[in-house]
């Protein structure tokens, strides 16, 4: 059910004539393609991934601008419609919740069974009819409408994310994989940060607080914008990357790494990944859902002013993701991770006891180191997974429906306590991930330098190495030589 018959077997993928990345990169505008079929893919250059990635990080900044106006609506909808934090965080509960829905089932069967390139047209289409939803919600001033909304926003952003991440993380060199998700996602922040500065200056400024039809318009521009990416999309060059590509792949580093093909129930760490992203994206929107109420309480300052500084903790989320993108050039990426946790765990504490400015600043620094978490979770659970690629990749965007939960928790906190006191349920799933990079750097860490190490997709004397002609002309090489000493000895 839901694509399990689309994984390949390891000997059947070795049996299969090996396509070169040319070949795959002639083929990018076919309708679908076999996932247990291989493309050539699995060893595309820098030079080869470019176009089809920069077009595929506009969907990142589409993600990041829904997320971004997602954290000002809470704070409206609560002046608005008059209602309390906790159920305002029914909101976030709407939005993540899809993710608990499409990834594991048909957002997941879609990208194993028709590929890339339809889960992207799928993903945009289901987004811009959530989208138009928001006009009938805003006009009847209905929060339940506004949640079904925005779930069904959530169901194509997830079924996005099911296909975008780990298409970012397999095009092109392995070695690069955590840098080009990083550096995508980089986007995602830019989007991040323009929706709130907009929202600051659109939704908090009419004279009556209680006006919504701005948001309809807001909405009503998203869904034409996203209609007319998905035509886009349609004829866009996009290379497949097939889970057969991601087991030759895999395959052909097992020197490096020491991989062996196994089961999905025994991939641990994937499975670990997935507990650490739900907690984290849990507490990455608990703290986010919070912010601007938080910064009112701590600060004495209005709305408006609030979501500005917001913008620059989202403007701060942003930076984070270059920096940490810049460091993974020359730094293991498990080592950012657990770096960037760190001080997570020290300035969400902080931000807990300190008031005034200086407890938004501690906030913003949260923000600021949230930034290369989830992308390289996201990656180093999936490295190693082979044939079990995108059924993996599809778990870890299921687990970001932890955002459902942790955020009406801190809202039900912030009720009863105060915004400050609330931050404690972000800082028991932010320790909760923080176990992740421990378990990777003391169980997991030969596996992951491997493939750091590896050089497919890179090219010498022969072509480009781990692609099938430059395989065949050092088997002739080596053959020559043979030849050649036989005849000397002779």
């Amino acid at each position: 059910m839901w694509g399990r018959k689309e994984e390949p077997e390891v000997s059947e993928v070795l049996e299969q004539r090996r396509p070169s990345n040319v070949e795959a990169m002639a083929q990018q505008h076919r309708k679908s393609v076999s996932n247990r079929g291989l493309t050539g893919a699995s060893a595309l250059t820098v030079r080869q991934s470019i176009v089809p990635i920069i077009l595929v990080t506009t969907l990142f900044f589409l993600w990041g601008f829904a997320y971004g106006l997602l954290d000002v609506l809470n704070a409206k909808f609560q002046t608005s419609l008059n209602i309390t934090a906790a159920k305002a965080g029914g909101l976030q509960g709407a939005y993540f919740g899809a993710y608990l829905v499409g990834p594991p089932t048909y957002s997941g069967w879609l990208v194993r069974r028709f590929g890339y390139r339809w889960t992207f047209i799928a993903g945009l289409c289901i987004y811009g009819v959530g989208a138009l939803m928001f006009w009938p919600s805003a006009v009847n001033r209905s929060f339940g409408g506004f949640c079904g909304s925005l779930f069904i926003v959530g169901s194509g952003l997830s079924t996005l994310e099911t296909s975008a991440n780990p298409f970012i993380a397999t095009c092109g060199p392995p070695r690069l994989s955590e840098f080009r998700l990083e550096l995508s996602q980089s986007f995602q922040a830019i989007g991040s940060v323009m929706a709130p500065l907009l929202a600051s200056r659109v939704f908090f400024t009419s004279a009556n607080p209680n006006d919504l039809s701005k948001v309809q318009w807001t909405y009503l521009g998203i869904a034409a914008f996203v209609f007319l990416l998905a035509v886009v999309f349609f004829f866009s060059p996009i290379p497949e990357v097939t889970d057969a590509d991601m087991a030759l792949q895999a395959e052909q580093c097992s020197d490096l790494t020491g991989y062996q093909d196994k089961p999905l129930r025994k991939q641990y760490k994937l499975f670990f990944g997935v507990a650490a992203q739900f907690c984290y994206v849990g507490a990455q929107v608990g703290v986010a859902s919070q912010f601007i109420k938080y910064s009112v309480e701590s600060a004495g300052i209005s709305d408006a002013a609030a979501s500005d500084r917001y913008a620059i903790g989202q403007g701060l989320f942003a930076l984070g993701r270059f920096a940490a993108a810049g460091a993974m050039m020359f730094m293991k990426p498990r080592y950012i991770l657990m770096l960037f946790m760190t001080m997570i765990m020290i300035f969400i504490a902080a931000a807990m006891g300190v008031y005034g400015n200086a407890g938004i600043a501690m906030l913003s620094l949260v923000l600021f180191f949230e930034s290369a978490i989830f992308p390289t979770i996201f990656t180093l659970s999936i490295r190693g997974l082979g044939r079990h690629t995108k059924r993996g990749s599809s778990w870890i965007v299921a687990s970001v429906c932890g955002g459902a939960l942790f955020p009406a928790l801190t809202g039900l906190v912030a009720d009863t306590k105060s915004y400050h006191i609330a931050m404690c349920v972000p800082l028991v799933g932010f320790l909760v991930a923080f176990a992740f990079p421990i378990f990777l750097n003391t169980y997991y860490a030969k596996e992951l330098d491997g493939f750091r190490e590896t050089k497919i997709g890179y090219t010498d004397a022969d072509g480009t190495i781990g692609d099938a002609p430059h395989d065949e002309r050092r088997l002739s090489a080596v053959s020559e030589k043979d030849a050649y000493l036989k005849g000397v000895e002779v």
